[in-house]
């Protein structure tokens, strides 16, 4: 394989661009009026995710990928250039069948098979907590119907029902809020209608299914600010039946297809030339072992792009190699020196000359299999880290690459790809060349200096590839520390992702290929219209508090606008609300429309209106909290203050005044004794609030700050079915046949005879007991079938999670254990009565799960409970 290379002459450089020292606060308040709400700029579709194992092999599975050595798993002999990854190794005896009796997706929760008598106290049932039960039709004397519940899953309330006393309905500590998920996926798919909406002359919001219309002259009424408004006679009907017959008067959830294309000068192309393209950014700076892994990473990548996909490839280290598509035998690269960013006479002869730096799939496969193939690990004899890398040079080449000519030679037309453009940067080590760089050791005198113009600098440019509608992906691996802090606000600025991997391996490929290609809208912006009794406070998820001349406004508009740095299906926005003053009406209005293009270059207005009731009865509006919403909405808001781990420490103690709050605001107070017993309505919520508490998030499982910051990140952005996993894990036990009956996540499931599967988001763990894993038959089928339930989990999250399976007592176990709540410290009466799987334990069982604990300090989660003065709630 031979690499031709094209070198230019260089008549100028830029100089160094210099940032002012003072890291950003991408966590900054945004100040509004009248309530500043909080924006948390930048936290998704795939294949099954890796399965690291510790002494146990793999059975037959779905997609084979290579196992890395340092997972305890025999690979066979070096392979230097892999096209396909090798299969996984084979049992020796035989597997039986495992059959999974569901089928389920992480953005649609769906149960398991339970057996008789689960109880599910971090887990209850699914349920959908988004207030649409509540909604009636508000045709003028037409009878009220109830919608079906899950009619919007882009909106889950913390509560289906609001107190009218401001003092209650405003206590912090429990606090209001939905969580709002601008591009998630609806099962049946929203009522589309292709015609402009109509909208409130004076505060902006649409028409939707309660407001009242005239049905004679054809005027209807706003729900937010009930100015009477026209519709141009289309509202004109016979009888209020024929109304029905719109789709924004029938349903809370409606897709507007816009008619008129407000950019000027657009000409809407599909064709592949124009599609939004993806461009890898890869480090070259690795050593053999890591470059295997990377190698058959990229290869599968390759074979799972779809074939109009247009794609570029750039690797960068001490220069920036871009490789070009023209020649389909060889190799070839045009080459930037990376200690500079680049001119723009450098960037013009490129763009301009004879080379194709993008190129579709189909046309192009071959070729990137051929520069795959063609990558040598690094020669030079100095550590990971001392490396010369110029990451943000190769970005900016990228990003150059993707707008290519700015203009139609011809007519002066501008052509937008469909969608958000996607750079994808592999890297196994810190930028330390060139713009945005840091040096190699933390110990040179001027660092911290440096290293906040580094995190300016990556920023800025961060902001300029969402200008250009392009989000970066940093993908990282290996075992070299990539600095965190300078990486992460290149990709949280653009909207993309900074994602940590062990290695270049399973994970990492399967992460690359969804990255490439989850859809992403462009151009978004979030609305949030409520009822004059509701304040917006605070806004935290992937955006940032949109001007006004980016919108069209309207004389009254008290909207909380927010510009979306993408729009994806895997991110949320958390939205917290309080009262203004006493409610007085029975009923508050909440409207949020979504606007934004889409990957077809359709300009898409999603609007979505609910309506809640309001209630006097602190008991009914406990009972109405849902308590996973709630959970999530409370954890945002903590970790958006957590920015180190003593912040994080912090928030524990923010975490235990919190439950002690609620439970003496809302609580009973026990006879003659000062303490509170937590409100049986909402026994979920402080469970779900302690593994918070002692979790990846804010705990110390996590040993490295790096790691934390990015699962940090992470959640804030995430969607909330991840974002609740992040929190709580689910718990899942193999039983005989193949079902899994969902537990607690208690250390009580590590009953040695068994397997359990433990979801975290970012991880999940397979457990064999130490007496199972010794019958190999019964051990394989067991491992089979958790396999498969951890890739059913997890086919359409992203990140996708790593894998891991390990035997009880072995290294990696203690993953697993840290992860459950310590409950056999607890007395047995409170062990049975929440979890009462234990009472099909027989006497011999029980003892000798009880002698295998290891005693440690960690409370229970009853113990906690009690040591903040106030008695656990009753369990489910």
């Amino acid at each position: 394989m031979m690499i031709q290379t094209k070198r230019f002459s260089f008549l100028s450089h830029f100089p160094f661009i210099s940032a002012s020292p003072g890291a950003p606060n991408t966590d900054k308040k945004s100040p509004m009026t009248p309530a500043p709400p909080t924006i948390s700029p930048g936290a998704p579709r795939f294949t099954p995710p890796n399965l690291q194992q510790d002494q146990i092999a793999s059975p037959s599975i779905k997609n084979p990928i290579m196992l890395s050595p340092e997972n305890g798993v025999k690979t066979g002999s070096p392979v230097p250039h892999l096209s396909t990854p090798p299969g996984p190794p084979v049992f020796t005896s035989p597997v039986r069948p495992a059959a999974v009796p569901f089928r389920t997706s992480p953005a649609t929760p769906q149960p398991v098979a339970f057996s008789s008598g689960s109880s599910l106290p971090t887990s209850s049932p699914p349920h959908f907590p988004n207030g649409s039960a509540e909604l009636q039709q508000q045709l003028p004397g037409a009878t009220e119907e109830s919608m079906p519940a899950g009619e919007s899953p882009c909106v889950l309330f913390s509560a289906h029902k609001l107190l009218k006393h401001k003092k209650l309905a405003n206590v912090p500590s429990l606090g209001f809020g939905v969580l709002v998920s601008p591009g998630r996926e609806t099962s049946t798919g929203p009522q589309v209608i292709h015609r402009d909406p109509h909208r409130c002359h004076n505060c902006g919001a649409y028409s939707n299914l309660y407001s009242n219309i005239l049905i004679g002259s054809g005027q209807w009424q706003c729900v937010i600010c009930r100015n009477l408004n026209g519709s141009e006679g289309e509202y004109i009907a016979s009888s209020k039946e024929e109304l029905r017959n719109f789709p924004e008067l029938s349903s809370p959830l409606v897709d507007f297809i816009q008619t008129g294309n407000k950019r000027p000068s657009f000409v809407p192309v599909t064709d592949s030339r124009t599609s939004a393209p993806v461009v890898l950014v890869i480090d070259e700076c690795l050593d053999e072992a890591h470059l295997q892994h990377l190698q058959s990473s990229l290869h599968a990548f390759v074979d799972s792009v779809p074939p109009t996909t247009r794609i570029g490839i750039i690797l960068y280290g001490s220069t920036v190699s871009v490789y070009d598509f023209t020649e389909e035998s060889i190799a070839s690269a045009d080459v930037i020196p990376g200690g500079t960013s680049p001119t723009q006479e450098t960037l013009k002869g490129l763009i301009y000359g004879t080379g194709i730096y993008l190129s579709p799939m189909h046309a192009s496969k071959e070729v990137a299999h051929l520069i795959f193939s063609s990558l040598r690990p690094c020669k030079l004899n100095v550590p990971e880290v001392s490396r010369d890398r110029c990451l943000g040079t190769a970005v900016e080449v990228a990003m150059a690459i993707i707008q290519g000519p700015s203009v139609d030679m011809s007519r002066g037309v501008v052509k937008r790809p469909g969608g958000n453009s996607r750079i994808i940067v592999c890297a196994g080590g810190p930028n330390t060349y060139g713009p945005g760089s840091v040096p190699h050791s933390y110990t040179h005198p001027n660092y911290p200096h440096k290293e906040k113009a580094a995190i300016k600098w990556m920023e800025r440019l961060g902001r300029e590839a969402h200008e250009h509608n392009t989000v970066v992906d940093i993908l990282c691996a290996g075992t070299c520390p990539v600095r965190v802090p300078v990486l992460q606000p290149l990709a949280n600025a653009s909207g993309g992702v900074l994602v940590l991997h062990d290695d270049f391996g399973e994970a990492f490929g399967v992460n690359l290929q969804r990255a490439s290609a989850r859809a992403a809208g462009s151009h978004g912006l979030l609305e949030i219209r409520c009822s004059d009794d509701i304040l917006v406070t605070q806004v935290v998820g992937p955006g940032e508090e949109a001007n006004i001349d980016t919108h069209e406004t309207f004389k009254n508009d008290m909207a909380v606008s927010i510009q979306m740095l993408s729009v994806e299906e895997t991110q949320c926005f958390s939205i917290s609300m309080q009262n203004k003053h006493d409610i007085k009406s029975d009923y508050v209005f909440f409207q949020f429309a979504i606007q934004y293009s889409n990957v077809y270059q359709a300009d898409i207005a999603r609007v979505i209106t609910i309506r809640l009731p309001t209630v006097d009865s602190v008991s009914a509006y406990l009972q109405s909290i849902q308590d996973e919403v709630a959970a999530v909405i409370i954890a945002k808001r903590t970790l958006l203050q957590a920015k180190s781990y003593s912040d994080a420490i912090d928030m524990q103690t923010t975490i235990d005044e919190r439950v002690k709050d609620i439970a003496s605001k809302f609580g009973s107070q026990v006879p003659k004794s000062k303490r509170y017993r937590f409100p049986k309505e909402i026994s979920l919520l402080p469970e779900l609030l302690f593994h918070l508490r002692r979790g990846p998030l804010l705990g110390s499982i996590v040993g490295h700050e790096d790691e934390r910051s990015v699962l940090r990140n992470l959640f804030l952005n995430a969607s909330f079915d991840l974002s609740l996993r992040m929190i709580a894990p689910r718990c899942l036990m193999h039983r005989e046949g193949g079902t899994f009956e969902e537990l607690p996540a208690y250390d009580l499931a590590m009953q040695s005879d068994t397997a359990v599967v433990l979801d975290h988001g970012t991880d999940v763990f397979i457990w064999l007991g130490a007496e199972l894993a010794a019958d190999e038959g019964r051990s394989a089928a067991a491992l089979a079938a958790c396999r498969t339930l951890a890739e059913e989990l997890t086919e359409l999250r992203f990140p996708a999670p790593r894998i891991l399976a390990f035997k009880e007592g072995s290294s990696q176990a203690r993953y697993f254990v840290s992860r459950l709540i310590p409950a056999h410290k607890d007395p047995p009466y409170e062990q049975e009565a929440r979890f009462p799987q234990l009472r099909t334990l027989t006497i011999e069982q029980r003892t000798k799960l009880k002698s295998s604990f290891i005693h440690f300090d960690d409370p229970s989660f009853c113990e906690w409970i009690r040591g903040l003065k106030a008695v656990p709630p009753e369990p489910i």
